[in-house]
């Protein structure tokens, strides 16, 4: 363990130095002999103390010994630094004991919504919608291996080459994809979904022109009078933050009981009853899926069950609990609009009972699922809801869907901004029985606004 020392802690850095800092960490972090004088510095650092018995003490304190240790190694060194580099310096090979590296300062930025990492030298960031690259960079692919193991190990999942790929979560609930040699040719990849720890609001997504507030009157409606609700929409365009928002309008007094791949949903309920799926071991067995999960459910007492994402067979058990007393349960789906929702949950259902006719598939679909919100990600890089669509029922052997709100793209601003209005049909949807028959009355007026954005 580590002895105290006299030396008081260093100060904060004042916003002038971290933008010194931030401009000399591009111009430093290329330069090799950095990079090595960091990971000496990390190795001796790791001879020098016992982390085990560090993890016993106040975790502030801790960081304020090693910070002290990295710069007494630091004297002993050749290599000249200036007081703000030393800081710097210390700052990361911190990062690399009690965090996950490089990629710390890019974790601790609320603007960014996605890490991409394409090999050790190549890392990008998303902000706004927008990709953009970074001078963050690893040592070598070692180095962004060894990360990428600290990720998954601290959720009990493993990365290797008998398990190339992995799913994963951060402590915040933003979710990890990794995948590794010999899938990946060029080296490690590592995809990071961020999840912000302040979830949106209802108010927040009208605030940022994601929706009107008549849309979300009218989704709060149908969450209160217990619709179920399928929320569907491409790979990045604001599902599981929308699943979060009409979550807040759950009663308190229900029970909840969330199912996912990679726990990263955020209900504020008291009753809520998270549920996740888990991985083979080393010898391919005891792999946990969603169906075994949303199976065991049932037996729990949910007044509600939220599955992330149906992506399989598991369909068909939800759908089954929509129809035998489950009411309100919501989810979510890959497709491109509502028509290719249904068709998605009919292929789905298909591979969980191969024999069982298309017409009473979509029958279970018909009878289950009232409304599909449909939410897509703009040229600009936001997010809209561009469509609420009712399930109206079943002609012949189709199903039929009526629009109750849309979102009609208009063109692009000369500053690149997807233009367009939120228009209501003008049709009275067919579940507003449901809602009178649950205490709640919406304004006529409602399905007549239109908004231009």
């Amino acid at each position: 363990m580590l002895t105290r020392t006299d030396a008081p802690p260093p100060q904060e850095l004042t916003w002038d130095q971290r933008l010194l800092r931030n401009a000399g960490k591009q111009r430093h972090a290329l330069r090799p002999e950095y990079q090595e004088l960091k990971f000496t510095l990390h190795r001796k650092l790791l001879d020098k103390i016992n982390l085990e018995a560090l993890a016993s003490i106040d975790n502030q304190r801790v960081r304020n010994e090693v910070r002290q240790a990295v710069i007494s190694l630091m004297e002993g060194e050749p290599t000249l630094l200036s007081s703000l580099e030393r800081q710097q310096i210390s700052e990361e090979v911190l990062d690399e004991v009690f965090g996950l590296g490089p990629l710390e300062p890019l974790l601790a930025d609320p603007t960014i919504s996605d890490i991409l990492v394409n090999g050790y030298k190549n890392v990008f960031v998303e902000r706004k919608g927008l990709l953009e690259t970074t001078s963050v960079r690893f040592r070598d692919d070692g180095h962004l291996l060894r990360i990428i193991d600290k990720i998954v190990s601290q959720v009990g999942r493993r990365v290797d080459e008998s398990n190339p790929m992995v799913d994963a979560r951060l402590s915040d609930g933003s979710r990890v994809n990794a995948i590794i040699p010999p899938l990946a040719v060029d080296g490690p990849l590592l995809s990071i979904r961020r999840f912000g720890t302040d979830k949106l609001m209802p108010q927040d997504l009208v605030e940022k022109k994601a929706l009107t507030a008549g849309m979300i009157e009218l989704l709060e409606a149908a969450v209160k009078a217990r619709l179920n609700i399928v929320i569907s929409g491409g790979t990045g365009s604001g599902k599981t933050t929308l699943l979060n928002a009409l979550s807040a309008f759950i009663s308190p007094k229900e029970r909840i009981v969330t199912i996912e791949d990679a726990a990263e949903l955020q209900l504020k309920q008291p009753h809520v009853v998270r549920l996740e799926t888990r991985p083979a071991n080393l010898e391919g067995q005891g792999a946990v899926r969603q169906r075994q999960l949303l199976m065991n459910s049932l037996r729990m007492r949910p007044d509600r069950i939220v599955v992330g994402e149906v992506r399989g067979e598991e369909a068909l058990d939800m759908l089954q609990a929509m129809n035998t007393g489950h009411d309100g349960s919501l989810t979510t789906v890959h497709a491109n609009g509502p028509r290719d929702a249904i068709a998605r949950l009919e292929v789905m259902i298909s591979l969980a009972n191969a024999n069982m006719q298309m017409l009473s598939i979509r029958q279970q679909i018909a009878s289950a699922v009232h409304l599909i919100v449909q939410a897509a990600r703009m040229s600009d890089g936001s997010r809209r809801v561009i469509n609420i669509t009712e399930v109206t029922g079943m002609e012949g052997d189709v199903v039929t869907l009526q629009d109750i709100f849309v979102f009609e793209k208009r063109g692009i601003s000369p500053e690149g901004k997807v233009m367009g209005r939120f228009a209501a049909t003008g049709i009275r949807p067919k579940f507003a029985d449901k809602l009178v028959a649950a205490g709640i009355r919406l304004s006529p007026d409602l399905f007549d606004q239109v908004m231009d954005v």
